[in-house]
């Protein structure tokens, strides 16, 4: 009788659609993932003063990147831009002015809003791939999302 137990106790656990590891509890909502890094990430703009961004066909794709120097550079979607960045306390994150080609294109519109949000910008917050920008009156300037590089 133990015998045909232990068999069939077996046999149950070989028939298991998922190994263990893999069950039902593990792929719960719960989970969350990791922050995004500030520095050495390529932040792209999906949202300036309250708009969605949509970058016109034949346009580079705008992004930010903040290197671990302290130095800021990134693309307007015209126009490749650099400076310096300041994020001396926990959320702090303030930019000098931003020095830039003067190129036009279909998305200048894109890149000036995106500059003036980087101007603007006293503090942040990062959670998961999403960084918000905030003023210094708290109000949200843009919100950019982490995109990684294959």
């Amino acid at each position: 009788m133990r015998f045909t137990f232990f068999l069939l106790t077996l046999l149950a656990a070989g028939c298991q659609a998922r190994p263990p590891q893999e069950s039902a509890a593990s792929h719960s909502p719960s989970r969350v993932a990791p922050d995004a890094r500030l520095r050495e990430t390529r932040w792209v703009p999906r949202q300036l003063a309250g708009q969605l961004v949509a970058v016109p066909a034949d346009t580079q794709e705008p992004y930010l990147l903040l290197r671990a120097d302290g130095t800021a550079e990134g693309n307007g979607s015209c126009n490749r831009f650099r400076g310096t960045f300041f994020s001396e306390q926990a959320g702090e994150l303030k930019f000098s002015p931003l020095m830039s080609t003067r190129m036009a294109c279909a998305a200048i519109a894109i890149e000036n809003e995106f500059t003036r949000a980087l101007g603007q910008s006293s503090t942040y917050r990062i959670s998961g791939d999403t960084l918000l920008l905030f003023n210094a009156t708290n109000a949200p300037v843009a919100r950019l999302e982490a995109v990684y590089l294959r």
